[in-house]
């Protein structure tokens, strides 16, 4: 029989001390009345079952056992004894429980053939099965409460736990909202400033420019500038919560490859194309993520290598793959960038070209005949 408690001890609220000195209390005070002779002893059991109802509500296998003994010395301390099989059956485990139970039968027991008459009212063939099934009903009231308290609190854990789990699920999913916004960012302004910077870079280079020279390139930038804006405000609405998303305009496609071109020839740039394309497009997602692959290969060039022509292909038909290749040749080892570069551009657009099953290559290319290059090469797929 367990006498050993094996959890730390539970501190108990005030309305459980209340109920167990009321409880207890009330039925130990009737058990007395109900002797016909109480003596010295009964009183002290009585006194020493209450302290063990109450030690049940910290220790309650220590305790229900504590009044189990009790009981052998006067039935005073049956209501203590009971009320420890029913906490214990709440607190503990069956087996234990079970364990206890059976102490208070047997407790009874020994407490008919030492204090009880044979002259009683109810014979020992009826008062046995009444304590057992008595004991019975305590352990299994007990065990189903604990059940029951098990399983509220299993479904608060999990609750918490799924809660837990969509928080961190939205966390990822602002995360990606952020990283996408930050591409977004340096896609549409980069490409959009490096023209506006080259420009500038005409007028503070040439001050022997004529008025009509000075005025296009001022007009150049001022537009610059203003689409700049315009774009990133787009890239913004992106960020609404309220549903508009349409007010933002559709995203550029491969369709608008010819006005990319333009305004970076506009700019100086001179670009060389070779569309061996079908004239079928390719799905709105690959056709972004292909003008964003030009746009950062172009802008690229701009940035790294000023005044050197740059050729772009393309090459690829539907159920295969489209093939972007982007070459230039590189600058002088001590040239300076036309723009300062953060680095993460084409770490950018390595994540969104494989996110659709694609591939970036780019490396820097060099042969005893040709001049060191710059090539960047990108395959999407093209479903059909």
């Amino acid at each position: 029989m367990p006498v050993i408690e094996q959890r730390p001890p539970r501190a108990p609220n005030l309305p459980e001390m209340v109920g167990m000195a009321v409880g207890v209390g009330l039925l130990t005070a009737l058990s007395l009345w109900g002797r016909q002779s109480p003596g010295p002893l009964d009183f002290a059991v009585a006194g020493l079952s209450l302290l063990a109802a109450f030690a049940q509500l910290w220790w309650p296998v220590t305790g229900a056992l504590a009044a189990t003994v009790l009981a052998l010395l006067s039935p005073v301390a049956t209501p203590a004894a009971t009320v420890g099989a029913l906490q214990v059956a709440w607190r503990r485990r069956f087996p234990v429980a079970a364990a206890v139970a059976v102490a208070g039968v047997a407790a009874h027991i020994v407490q008919w053939l030492w204090w009880w008459r044979p002259d009683t009212v109810i014979a020992f063939e009826w008062w046995l099965p009444l304590v057992c099934a008595t004991y019975g009903a305590l352990l299994g009231w007990g065990t189903l409460a604990r059940s029951h308290r098990e399983l509220v609190l299993s479904l608060r854990e999990r609750a918490r736990r799924a809660e837990a789990e969509q928080g961190r699920r939205v966390a990822e999913a602002r995360a990606a909202e952020r990283r996408g916004l930050a591409r977004e960012m340096h896609d549409v302004l980069a490409h959009r400033l490096s023209l506006v910077a080259t420009h500038a870079g005409a007028l503070e280079y040439r001050p022997d420019a004529s008025p009509e020279q000075v005025a296009r390139a001022a007009g150049v930038v001022r537009d610059g500038v203003h689409l700049a804006l315009e774009e990133l405000r787009q890239v913004i609405g992106l960020l609404r919560e309220d549903g508009e998303a349409d007010d933002c305009g559709p995203q550029p496609t491969l369709a608008d490859l010819d006005g990319l071109l333009d305004e970076a020839r506009e700019a100086g740039q001179a670009v060389e194309l070779h569309d061996g394309t079908p004239d079928a497009a390719p799905p709105s997602a690959i056709g972004r993520i292909a003008y964003r692959v030009l746009q950062e290969g172009l802008t690229n060039a701009r940035k790294h290598a000023p005044g050197r022509p740059v050729e772009v292909s393309l090459r690829g038909a539907p159920g295969g793959e489209l093939v972007i290749e982007i070459g230039n040749p590189l600058a002088e080892a001590d040239a300076t960038p036309a723009v300062p570069g953060s680095g993460l551009g084409l770490v950018g657009l390595t994540e969104r070209v494989r996110l659709v099953g694609g591939q970036l290559d780019h490396a820097h290319c060099n042969h005893a005949r040709l001049d060191r290059r710059f090539r960047l090469t990108a395959r999407l797929p093209w479903r059909a």
